[in-house]
């Protein structure tokens, strides 16, 4: 169990890392385009960066998933790539159909995975709260003048 716990929690560690780093990344382009976006801050510009920003952190959401996937597939708890990453996402969504389930060896990790995805959809959720905030912000300084 404790071996379990430890592989789990570094993993857990690992994915809000690469959330992180894609929530950098969005920041980091998001500040170089600001100007170029709030200088006429239309429906479509504003639109399309919204899809593009969405679809980033389904990307980061993603990756996260593959690497329970991997692990998953490297530890042997399941047979078939397919059937890794079909357990991870459905695992990492807290979606839980248990159509496929872990052996008692590895049942533990399915918790955590299922954990590990509450955080990061509340990481994306918070993430694109504030990015919608501030994306109708522009459109209200643009209202004003």
């Amino acid at each position: 169990m404790i071996n379990q716990l430890l592989l789990g929690s570094t993993i857990i560690v690992i994915t809000v890392i690469v959330q992180v780093v894609f929530f950098n990344i969005a920041i980091d382009r998001l500040t170089r385009i600001g100007r170029w976006l709030s200088d006429s801050a239309s429906f479509l510009k504003t639109s399309f960066i919204m899809v593009i920003v969405v679809l980033w952190t389904l990307l980061g959401i993603t990756v996260s998933t593959w690497i329970w996937a991997v692990l998953f597939k490297v530890i042997g708890a399941l047979a078939t790539l397919d059937e890794a990453i079909y357990f991870a996402t459905v695992t990492f969504t807290t979606l839980g159909y248990g159509d496929i389930t872990l052996t008692t060896e590895w049942r533990l990790l399915s918790s955590l995975a299922a954990v590990n995805g509450l955080i990061i959809f509340g990481l994306n959720t918070a993430f694109l709260v504030q990015f919608v905030e501030k994306t109708r912000g522009l459109h209200m300084k643009k209202d004003k003048h």
